[in-house]
């Protein structure tokens, strides 16, 4: 039998159907039990260990209520198994009825759609709940041959879209070799960007600086001054320095920027002590505090390669704390582990004055409805253009020395 035809296919609707180790041992192979943050290379083609990819991060969604079926996050996850019931290949998957907390944006597709007499939703959603990072999304074993899982992966999304009635299928913020490959299967491809900072193998913060043009490292030494003029304090935690009072705080922040952001906060207060207990090491909790009280903080996750920022609010206004919380301090320890990158979250060109430049992120869809999906793939087309001479734009206002 060709290793091909020895694959089956098994649907979870939950994460706890499977154990930590499977799972695991194909979202971040040979990290199980460790979490390598020095930066340091991994050996062989091993992919960096991301934090948003483990059992435990996506089992604290389900078990907190913050991605559930009432939530409108029902897990349809996949799993490519061969004839022993081994497990060689794992899809984090969510049949929605609904597109928010995705960050890639198709109201537009649902809403056209739906004027012309289609049925949207529900749809596929492959992704990491309310999370924009780039990541892998077609979980294959290091054994398993690359193409042939890929193959079986691609042909499989497309079988679950069909059994389950779903109009479409949506891989967001999957690497460039995943979109590439899924190109090759007829799977529509769309680009947007974020921005991130790159680690040019700097030892210390002003070695960054030095990189910079004069104008730009000063407003930079600027900014940082001015967000501590207040007597502000600033404290980063993880591990076992992370205690419920630090949640309570940052708990408060980040229901206050979701309210105001997009309505309704995604993650609620269970989950994010769940992720303490869970994750402690995975988590950077970068606080800022003044007159004894803490008065504003952002959330980062820790990757072997990349410290990802995601969730920031405050309870008091003061000029530049945002940047010297979020960005800066970001920078910072960054240099200090070695890791070479800071995805700094979703949107926000005022991020490449501060050293974060544009980064082109990936999704690929497949639509059912041939007459949607021609429309969408027109649309997409353009769109592609339009990102790409955008990021060009961008790139001639960066902050750094001209060569």
């Amino acid at each position: 039998m060709s290793e091909e035809t020895a694959f089956r296919m098994r649907i979870l609707s939950s994460l706890s159907e499977i154990s930590e180790e499977s799972w695991d041992g194909l979202a971040n192979p040979g990290c199980q039990g460790s979490r390598k943050h020095n930066g340091a290379p991994q050996s062989g083609l091993t992919p960096p260990y991301n934090p948003f990819l483990s059992h435990k991060f996506l089992l604290a969604l389900e078990e907190s209520g913050s991605a559930v079926p009432e939530t409108g996050w029902y897990g349809q996850h996949l799993i490519l198994e061969n004839e022993n019931g081994q497990a060689l290949g794992a899809v984090p998957c969510y049949l929605k009825n609904h597109s928010q907390g995705e960050y890639v944006f198709d109201h537009g597709w649902a809403d056209a759609f739906e004027r012309a007499g289609g049925r949207y939703y529900p749809k596929l959603q492959i992704s990491v709940p309310f999370t924009p990072a780039t990541g892998r999304r077609l979980l294959l074993s290091p054994t398993l041959n690359e193409q042939a899982g890929t193959a079986a992966m691609a042909s499989g999304i497309i079988q679950l879209t069909e059994k389950i009635g779903a109009s479409s299928a949506h891989l967001t913020f999957l690497t460039e070799p995943e979109w590439k490959a899924l190109g090759e299967f007829d799977y529509l491809l769309r680009k947007d960007q974020q921005f991130h900072w790159e680690n040019d193998g700097y030892q210390q913060f002003d070695d960054f600086l030095d990189a910079l043009a004069s104008r730009k490292r000063k407003a930079i030494r600027k900014e940082r001054r001015a967000a501590l003029a207040d007597d502000i304090e600033i404290e980063l935690l993880t591990g076992s320095d992370i205690q419920e009072q630090h949640w309570d705080a940052f708990f408060e922040f980040y229901q206050d920027t979701g309210s105001r952001k997009w309505g309704r906060p995604y993650l609620n207060r269970v989950f994010f002590s769940l992720l303490g207990e869970r994750m402690a090491d995975d988590v950077l909790l970068i606080m800022a505090k003044r007159e004894g009280r803490y008065i504003a903080g952002a959330l980062n996750m820790i990757g072997s390669a990349t410290l990802y920022g995601r969730y920031w609010g405050c309870n008091e206004d003061h000029p530049y704390l945002h940047f010297e919380v979020c960005y800066y301090q970001a920078i910072d320890f960054a240099i200090a582990k070695g890791l070479k990158r800071v995805e700094a979250g979703a949107q926000g060109a005022h991020k490449l004055a501060r050293g974060y430049m544009p980064t082109e992120t990936y999704s690929a869809h497949w639509v059912a409805h041939e007459g949607l999906r021609h429309a969408v793939d027109r649309y997409l087309f353009g769109e592609r253009a339009a990102v790409s001479m955008e990021a060009n734009a961008l790139r001639q206002h960066a902050p750094f020395k001209q060569s």
